[in-house]
């Protein structure tokens, strides 16, 4: 394996045969490293799992806007010809 010494420490890269081997020749019943951190306490600290030049942060906007009340108009527009048992599937208001 290129990507491993010999005290079992690790130098990057490694190609996904060489994690595939090391994860196969690893013992499951060996005790846990004493500083060993559990995976939601590591990943609570961890700032997010994408980089801030991939995914930035969301941002609040302020207001609401426009397209809040005319979602709201679309879905009881369907809601309303539903409840009136008229089927709109093709564009065209027919009895269902």
């Amino acid at each position: 394996m290129d990507g491993a010494m010999t005290d079992g420490t690790a130098v990057l890269p490694l190609s996904d045969r060489e994690l595939s081997d090391l994860a196969l020749a690893a013992d499951p019943d060996a005790p846990l490293d004493v500083d060993a951190v559990p995976l939601h306490v590591y990943l609570a600290r961890a700032p997010s799992m994408l980089p801030s030049w991939y995914m930035p942060d969301t941002m609040a906007r302020p207001g609401r806007g426009w397209r809040v009340p005319v979602v709201l108009a679309i879905v009881a527009t369907f809601v309303i010809i539903e409840a009136l048992g008229l089927c709109s599937a093709y564009g065209q208001l027919v009895v269902g």
